[in-house]
């Protein structure tokens, strides 16, 4: 059997390292230099690795350097640590003062100065460290989304007839909104949509608040919280509840937490105010501020219009002074001219026309005297002859045209159907004027015009019979 010496074996941790040079000591070996002791020191540490948590008190990181060295600190001691470029690039987490961070690595030893280090390997942030780097991360990603565009920040109603808020309903700050929105706009109506604010579900219902002020006819929405932890506030960073925020049909108008709070939901809405008061305040109006502006209104609309009265009383002054009001009578000027021109003119033109008209009308009768002193006492009775003469052939020929007009005249009276009535006949037609010759042509209620020989008869067909064989054959 092969028997294995455990007491030369190298202890397994640091505490038996550290006994076994003492126990160096104690067996009166020669002592170790420093160099061998540094050594001996690094050799046992560096095999065991550790994981510390610490806040960050410094950093160096200077870009000449091939590491970063910082500091870690607790309430009651502080170590000196360092990292290697290559694994601090690796991590992507820039480490800042007040970073609470849980580090991994082991202890060294710089012999040449005699300095203890923690070779940190790799670490991560702790607890609300953690958290805010997601919160960042996530910011980055919705400001790439363009949800924190500037142009995307819509203007808040400035009189808003319905106000949305979106809070818990048993948190000091929904009494501290309504409270503020009663004394500054009480005209508003107020819908307040009481859900959780903190717990795993917040999100939810914090998402499910705000559709359901909007939908309700909202105007402008307030949306937040009372004061609490950074833990506390983290339903306000949550993806649904910013995107919600963001793409709400109305104004958002965040009041979460105090004044050194801000969360993603600040971010991405409309307007951020610094508390959930002062987010009350930024949505309504003072009544106060609400005089004023129509005081001032009421100014300007008054100066405005003593700015007008004053415009047109000075045009109508200017108007006044004009030679047209001062003497109308200028406005016919050129018109009384002109009648002037035409009734002088008229006044030379008519005595002239009628000289002209008197001395053609003189010449005329002369004439008419020599014309009838031509005509001797044989030559009217030649004349009257002729006339007589003219007057029997005029007879003759028309006497033969006379006859036979009396003719056609007598034989039209025989047609005529006036003539069929005068003996006691009458004509039916019907309402378009097509006269009735047979029973075919009627029908049952229809209406006819019944002429006689002095005027008309409406009636309308009772009843129709036809002729029948033997009555067609007495007529025959």
């Amino acid at each position: 059997m092969k028997l294995t010496d455990f007491s030369q074996q190298e202890p397994a941790t640091p505490e038996g390292a550290f006994q076994k040079a003492a126990a160096q000591v104690e067996a009166g070996e020669d002592p170790l230099s420093v160099s061998d002791f540094l050594n001996s020191f690094n050799k046992a540490f560096k095999r065991f690795p550790f994981t510390i948590l610490g806040e960050v008190s410094e950093v160096n990181a200077k870009p000449g350097y091939r590491a970063v060295y910082f500091t870690l600190k607790d309430a009651s001691a502080s170590l000196s640590c360092l990292m290697w470029n290559e694994r601090y690039q690796r991590i992507g987490i820039p480490l800042a003062v007040g970073m609470l961070v849980e580090v991994k690595g082991r202890v060294s030893v710089y012999a040449s100065k005699g300095r203890m280090n923690f070779d940190v390997e790799s670490y991560s942030l702790a607890g609300e460290g953690n958290l805010r780097l997601q919160v960042d991360q996530l910011a980055r990603k919705l400001q790439a989304d363009g949800l924190m565009a500037p142009e995307k920040k819509r203007p808040l109603p400035t009189y808003p007839s319905t106000i949305g808020v979106v809070t818990s309903p048993r948190g000091a700050a929904v009494h501290d909104v309504l409270r503020t929105l009663r004394r500054r706009f009480p005209l508003a109506k107020v819908l307040v949509a009481g859900v959780p604010v903190e717990g795993p579900q917040a999100p939810e219902w914090l998402v499910y608040g705000l559709q359901m002020a909007a939908y309700n006819s909202a105007e402008v929405i307030i949306f937040g919280r009372g004061g609490g932890s950074f833990e506390d506030l983290m339903p306000f960073n949550d993806e649904r509840v910013a995107r919600a925020v963001a793409t709400c049909p109305v104004p958002v108008v965040t009041g979460i937490g105090h004044e050194p709070d801000t969360t993603i939901s600040d971010m991405v809405a409309d307007l951020r105010a610094s508390t959930p008061t002062a987010a009350a305040e930024a949505v309504a109006p003072s009544k106060e501020a609400l005089g004023l502006n129509l005081s001032a209104l009421g100014n300007r609309m008054t100066a405005a219009m003593e700015r007008s009265l004053a415009l047109h009383r000075t045009k109508l002054q200017r108007f006044a002074l004009m030679p047209l009001f001062q003497e109308p009578g200028r406005l016919f000027d050129n018109e009384a001219l002109t009648l002037d021109n035409l009734s002088d003119r008229l006044a030379r033109a008519l005595p002239a026309a009628l000289g002209r008209d008197r001395q053609a009308t003189e010449a005329l009768q002369d004439r008419l005297v020599r014309c009838a002193a031509l005509f001797s006492a044989p030559q009217k009775a030649t004349l009257e002859r002729t006339r007589v003469q003219l007057a029997a052939l005029g007879t003759n020929l028309t006497r033969r045209f006379k006859a036979e007009a009396a003719l056609n005249a007598a034989r039209l009276e025989d047609l005529s159907p006036l003539s069929v009535l005068a003996r006691g006949f009458s004509v039916a037609r019907t309402q378009e004027g097509a006269v009735v010759s047979s029973v075919t042509q009627v029908s049952s209620g229809q209406a006819l015009s019944i002429l006689v020989t002095d005027g008309t008869i409406e009636s309308t067909v009772a009843a129709i019979r036809p002729k029948t064989s033997a009555q067609e054959g007495a007529v025959k």
